[in-house]
């Protein structure tokens, strides 16, 4: 393979090949997208997915907003074939067939409200709106205007979290006794809602995509510390209604980044770490064997059992390829997302509930689900 070296004198850097500089010299080959999408706000997320979504084989981003002037010259360098603009409106009144929401979460309910009006098909981060009520009235406007609304939970798209989901449908653990999960690190501090907002609703999801129900009451207590009004750690507790308990804990104030879940069963445990590069599962055939009922302490033993660890192989793929796949795919077969409005508007439900609890020093508080999602 031929290379081309840098002069003599010059500071040294990688050889680049012939066959580089030919590739970059051609002219690139315009796909031919049957979706065009449209990305409002470049923070954060804004240009993750419109990575993912411009890699589609049948999509395309078309135009970016955003309010920052630096972030447009971000957007602009990293896809210059989309138009980039700081009006909204352009975007929303083109002829995309999507709009991806990745603004801060007071803004979402009114962009959606927006795009829907505009008749496009709406994708929004998590989480779906800042109060239920407005989810509940873009749900039924997605459904009257039969356009797909669909909420960014990622982790529901996650390979790791499918492997949990089918070892709970295939009873592997057994009962399960409880959920302890832990998403903690030091930041991203949000500047208009808590850390349960910021990270809880990745944990929601995946509780609700691996168990297929919902808790009853919530608990939550925590601290601010940092700003003193917004909660930057926070304790969550959810009863269901069989007596499972799932444990959240949540925190931008930690010194390491730590996102765990564990599950813990009569029959085998599991650990669930997407830190890890490799292990993502572990599945511990270990537990506490109770008795037969006896009629002195003396005849009282426990058994304790200490099994293999085994941890299941894993085909990966980026969650968020998988969920902007699927949100294509559901917009061209006119189907219902993983994570549509409904399952959106139940982690928003619970998260009021929270909220309330936070208010009333932990104290459980009943969620509220509303009448459409008690019938599912």
């Amino acid at each position: 393979m031929k290379t081309v070296s840098p002069a003599p004198g010059a500071a040294s850097t990688p050889a680049i090949t012939v066959e580089t500089l030919e590739a970059l010299a051609r002219p690139a080959v315009k796909k031919q997208a049957l979706l065009r999408f449209g990305v409002i706000g470049y923070g954060y997320w804004g240009p993750q997915l419109t990575r993912n979504l411009d890699r589609l084989p049948i999509g395309e981003v078309a135009y970016i907003a955003d309010l920052s002037p630096d972030r447009r010259e971000v957007a602009h360098f990293e896809f210059p074939s989309a138009h980039v603009t700081s009006d909204i409106d352009e975007v929303l009144h083109s002829a995309v067939d999507a709009i991806v929401i990745a603004t801060p979460i007071r803004t979402h309910y009114d962009l959606a409200r927006r795009a829907l009006d505009s008749g496009k098909h709406v994708f929004v981060e998590k989480p779906l709106t800042a109060e239920s009520a407005q989810a509940i009235k873009l749900m039924h406007q997605a459904e009257r205007m039969e356009r797909v609304l669909m909420v960014g939970h990622t982790f529901m798209y996650n390979p790791a979290v499918e492997e949990l989901r089918r070892l709970m449908q295939s009873g592997a653990l057994g009962r399960l006794y409880y959920i302890d999960a832990v998403r903690v690190n030091l930041g991203l501090f949000q500047r208009d809602i808590n850390v349960m907002w910021d990270l809880a609703p990745h944990d929601l999801s995946i509780l609700s995509y691996i168990l297929g129900k919902h808790p009853q009451r919530v608990s939550a207590h925590g601290g601010a510390y940092v700003r003193g009004q917004i909660h930057d750690v926070v304790y969550l507790s959810l009863e269901y209604p069989d007596g499972l308990l799932a444990h959240l804990h949540m925190s931008w104030l930690n010194p390491s980044k730590v996102r765990r879940f564990t599950l813990v069963g009569d029959q085998q445990m599991a650990v669930y770490d997407d830190v890890e590069a490799t292990e993502k599962i572990r599945i511990f055939n270990r537990g506490v064997d109770s008795p037969n009922h006896t009629s002195t302490f003396g005849e009282f033993q426990l058994s304790y059992r200490y099994g293999d660890i085994v941890s299941p192989h894993i085909h990966w793929s980026e969650p968020l390829a998988v969920e902007c796949r699927h949100f294509a795919e559901c917009i061209m077969e006119g189907a219902a997302p993983r994570s549509d409005a409904r399952e959106g508007l139940r982690v928003v439900q619970i998260l009021e509930a929270a909220d309330a609890s936070l208010a009333a020093d932990g104290a459980f508080v009943p969620i509220a689900y509303s009448d459409e999602l008690q019938q599912l």
